[in-house]
């Protein structure tokens, strides 16, 4: 992020940055950016606290156990097994923190490498080493074998990925002894600030919140427009059942049957993931659910078109799938700055796109690096230019000509003003149809 960014209603601004209005028309350097980073708390029971947790869809498959102490299929995994449906990277703050397990033998100490009560599952076994006189030291979890050292005091042994060994003096051997005491800690309102906190600093497309309460709700949607508005980082947020009537927040409404330890609003996961990877010319509407969850259907057609009225991201029933029914947000009161196409999801993505594209491209080689003169500006236009060609190119925006872009002095030495016109373009929705049958 830059110093400054956002909206301007005037040529007021004192940090630099990029400040860029989008209003509706009355009825690369320019590269196009990389979506699909999805941020969320995470309670599980082992995994690092207090920092960013990064996860791509490849290291999950093969790092999860060490990372967060659960193979890929656990049942614990779901979340994020709905979540790369269609994000490409994951962001978890771990919620609650709690106690480390920890066992004694003799003069060794080992303690788990994280909080939680996974790490009541590690056991700790010293034997004789037959080769030498010193002791071979198995680490176990779930009864089989994750990490061997040989070592004939406390002092020779090296953390692993599950255990931390502390102590001193020649080690006993033992059988077998299982780590305890560990606990998993409660999720409280400091830690969702800490997670926001820590989150400003980062990359991200899309956060959510899969809880209830409303105050925790009413913090994320606040997060999000502070960093829409003021900062001028154009991300979305999901919550369940929030009327946020704005662009940036998104209304899931539907519910799933409780599953594996989870609760109706674990559909969050899958929609989170879909709505952080949906291209600038995707269209989430009518997207079939490949998750593994059942989702509830049982809604009247009266209830579909009132629940989209009301800026809901609902899922409905056709024959043998369940699908998406319109790739809204929850902005529901409509201005003549912001019309309805602000609540399709698509036409945001391809803004979004636009303003932290052409945001970086500003901040990363222009601003204090060009010249603000008539050659600097065509400079930077042609960039702008060639951005939009490529947006053009696959489909996300029509009808773009050069003339579309102005790039002017503004009131102060340092200042640039832009002016351009778009045309957004969103995905077929609705069919009319008239036949003339002679």
């Amino acid at each position: 992020m830059s110093a400054g960014g956002g909206i301007f209603t005037t040529e007021n601004k004192v940090l630099p940055g990029a400040y860029i209005n989008f209003i509706s028309k009355s009825k690369a350097l320019g590269v196009i950016g990389e979506r699909g980073i999805l941020a969320m708390p995470w309670y599980g029971d082992f995994g690092k606290t207090g920092e960013i947790i990064e996860i791509d869809a490849e290291s999950f498959q093969t790092d999860c156990l060490k990372i967060l102490g659960h193979n890929y299929s656990d049942n614990q995994m779901l979340p994020l097994r709905e979540a790369f449906k269609g994000a490409k990277t994951v962001k978890l703050f771990r919620m609650g923190g709690g106690k480390k397990a920890t066992a004694v033998i003799g003069s060794l100490t080992a303690t788990a490498l994280h909080e939680g009560v996974r790490g009541n599952d590690l056991k700790i076994a010293v034997s004789q080493d037959p080769d030498s006189d010193g002791f071979i030291i198995n680490t176990y979890l779930d009864g089989y074998v994750k990490d061997t050292q040989s070592a004939s005091s406390a002092e020779g042994l090296l953390d692993n990925d599950f255990i931390s060994f502390s102590g001193t003096g020649k080690l006993s051997p033992s059988a077998g002894v299982s780590l305890t005491g560990g606990e998993n800690g409660v999720s409280s309102g400091e830690d969702y600030s800490e997670f926001l906190n820590a989150l400003e600093s980062e990359d991200f497309t899309t956060v959510i919140y899969p809880g209830n309460d409303n105050v925790t709700k009413s913090l994320f949607a606040q997060f999000t427009k502070r960093l829409r508005l003021d900062e001028g980082y154009k991300v979305t947020c999901v919550l369940k059942d929030f009327e946020g009537d704005f662009e940036g927040v998104i209304n899931l409404a539907s519910s799933c049957k409780p599953y594996s330890g989870f609760d109706e609003n674990a559909l969050i996961y899958w929609t989170g993931g879909m709505t952080a990877g949906a291209q600038v010319n995707e269209s989430l509407t009518n997207k079939v659910y490949d998750g593994e969850l059942e989702v509830m259907t049982n809604i009247k057609k009266s209830e579909l078109k009132d629940a989209l009225s009301e800026g809901k991201f609902i899922f409905y029933g056709d024959k043998n799938s369940v699908r998406v029914l319109k790739d809204i947000n929850s902005l529901t009161s409509f201005s003549s700055d912001k019309n309805r196409d602000f609540s399709n999801n698509q036409i945001i993505r391809i803004l979004d796109a636009i303003a932290n594209d052409t945001a970086k491209i500003f901040n990363d080689y222009y601003l204090g690096k060009c010249q603000n003169n008539s050659v600097g500006r065509d400079i930077f236009k042609t960039e702008l230019v060639s951005y939009h060609q490529k947006l053009m190119a696959i489909g996300a925006i029509e009808d773009f000509v050069p003339e579309n872009i102005t790039v002017l002095q503004g009131n102060e030495k340092g200042d640039v003003i832009v002016n351009e016109y778009i045309v957004p373009v969103g995905a077929m929705e609705i069919l009319y149809m008239s036949c003339i049958v002679g």
